[in-house]
């Protein structure tokens, strides 16, 4: 399977991606993983250069981190460098720190199997799946009007995007969707009922999220309640 490589590292929406995907294989599995993948959320979040895909720590600063000795340090980079998602850019030496960089390839394809656990948006993203099943419009009378953008906010802005790209498919399934709120980068949308919520979830996710990225690149996710 076609895993897409996360093209920009320095992309907000793409650190939260793979941390999210590092978290659902830990929680798959018994508690040494989860301990190993904590240890490692927490080494990329507090010390990751992005930008330079760099890592340049020292074991005592990490075992402060961790709150272990550095005998754990080294056992636990070795762990991280035998699964291949840490790989050694620079040996260190004497007065100088080893440098890592993060394989994203190796960590994705390792996590793969995981996504699904967070949600089909989540997998359809991560794994650059095409919705298999056309998304079908339902009878609608006459024109559909564009929404109203007086309120400014990213989801009325997204709305129009999505009412331009398709006006049916907005009519049928979207225009219905109400703005809850909005957690960090998470934003909430209510659904008239179960059905129509599931069915945008499942067939429309990635449009939606494309368009609310497209007026906010904060918004890293888009939750359906009823």
């Amino acid at each position: 399977m076609h895993i897409v490589k996360p093209a920009r590292p320095r992309d907000a929406a793409r650190k939260y991606d793979i941390i999210t995907a590092l978290g659902a294989y830990a929680l798959a599995r018994d508690k040494h993983d989860q301990r190993l993948v904590l240890r490692l959320i927490t080494l990329i979040t507090a010390r990751y250069n992005w930008a330079r895909d760099e890592l340049a720590v020292g074991q005592r600063e990490i075992a402060r981190l961790w709150s272990v000795d550095e005998r754990t340090v080294k056992r636990e980079m070795a762990k991280l460098r035998g699964k291949g998602w840490l790989v050694v850019k620079r040996q260190g030496a004497r007065g100088r720190v080893t440098e890592y960089g993060m394989d994203l390839d190796r960590m994705l394809a390792m996590t793969e199997g995981d996504w699904s656990n967070v949600g089909p948006d989540f997998d359809l993203r991560m794994s650059g799946k095409t919705e298999e099943t056309p998304v079908v419009s339902l009878p609608l009378k006459g024109d559909v009007p564009p929404p109203d953008v007086s309120a400014g906010t990213e989801w009325v802005l997204a709305q129009a995007i999505l009412h331009a790209e398709a006006p049916d498919v907005y009519g049928s399934w979207l225009r219905n969707l109400e703005r809850v709120g909005r957690a960090g980068g998470r934003l909430t949308l209510k659904a008239p009922s179960r059905f129509h919520g599931t069915y945008v979830q499942t067939h429309l996710a990635r449009r939606v999220l494309a368009a609310c990225q497209a007026v906010d690149s904060d918004v890293t996710d888009v939750g359906i309640v009823v």
